[in-house]
């Protein structure tokens, strides 16, 4: 179960960094509109990404010592890049605007949630290529373990955010809260980075 709780540590770290997708979840789920329905969309679009990504990506990835090389390198520096980026974030500090534009049909809200999704260009990096490209370092068992945990950490995080909205709202108001969930994201990327290339530095050592 190793895999398992690896996929769920990397998605884990990669869903809960601040974002508009986070920021539209937590404002919807404080009002109360639609939060599970909510919840599922961007649920079911992390899955979906995250299979394309274990399934193609990582399989084409596992083919090749190449380019598993060139993965684990690329996806440490992406993920010691997003970490920097969040310790810069928790050094600068933020708090949610949870107010806007009240969503009143389901067919709005679906529309505007697949765009805040699927416009976004770091979810391809996050799901299909990091994802993915890490998976494909691992056997087919184990590869569907880290992809399964992966989806897991998604749907747990989007659930908890979006019906626990009403008790989390005020304190993401506060930028201390930010930086503290910001701080967690960036020594989650950090760690997970060295684990992938503490074999590649040990050549050097």
């Amino acid at each position: 179960m190793f895999s398992f709780f690896q996929g769920m540590a990397l998605g884990g770290g990669l869903i809960i960094a601040i974002g508009a997708q986070n920021a539209f979840v937590l404002s919807q789920g404080v009002r109360r509109n639609f939060p599970l329905q909510t919840a599922l969309v961007c649920s079911l679009c992390d899955a979906s990404l995250i299979l394309i990504g274990i399934s193609g990506v990582g399989t084409l990835v596992a083919g090749s010592p190449d380019l598993a090389r060139i993965a684990t390198w690329g996806g440490s520096l992406f993920l010691l890049w997003y970490g920097s980026r969040s310790f810069r974030s928790a050094l600068q500090g933020g708090r949610l605007d949870a107010h806007g534009e009240q969503i009143e049909s389901r067919r709005k809200l679906l529309w505007t949630t697949l765009a805040l999704t699927f416009l976004n260009p770091h979810v391809y990096l996050d799901t299909i290529v990091l994802v993915g490209g890490i998976s494909g370092q691992l056997a087919n068992s184990e590869r569907y373990l880290f992809g399964a945990g992966a989806i897991s950490a998604s749907v747990l995080w989007f659930f908890s955010l979006s019906l626990g909205a009403g008790l989390l709202a005020p304190l993401f108001r506060r930028p201390l809260a930010w930086r503290c969930l910001d701080g967690f994201v960036c020594l989650t990327m950090w760690g997970i980075a060295l684990s992938l290339l503490w074999p590649e530095l040990q050549q050097f050592l």
